[in-house]
């Protein structure tokens, strides 16, 4: 196994699937390479993880 080099789907700019990277993801049973840079996978996880629209505090 050696290290990939994929491009993420949201910036396009390539980033590096190391060797280590792979194996965690064999080990966890995933079977699709990741298809965002770490950025951009931050970035969604910071979006995933705001509260819904709250209701106003009176």
């Amino acid at each position: 196994m050696e290290d990939k080099t994929l491009v993420c789907q949201d910036c396009g700019q390539e980033f590096i699937f190391t060797v280590g990277e792979q194996e965690f993801y064999k080990e966890k049973g995933f079977d699709n390479e990741p298809k965002r840079c770490k950025a951009c996978r931050d970035k969604r996880k910071a979006q995933r993880r705001q509260p819904k629209e709250a209701a106003p505090a009176e």
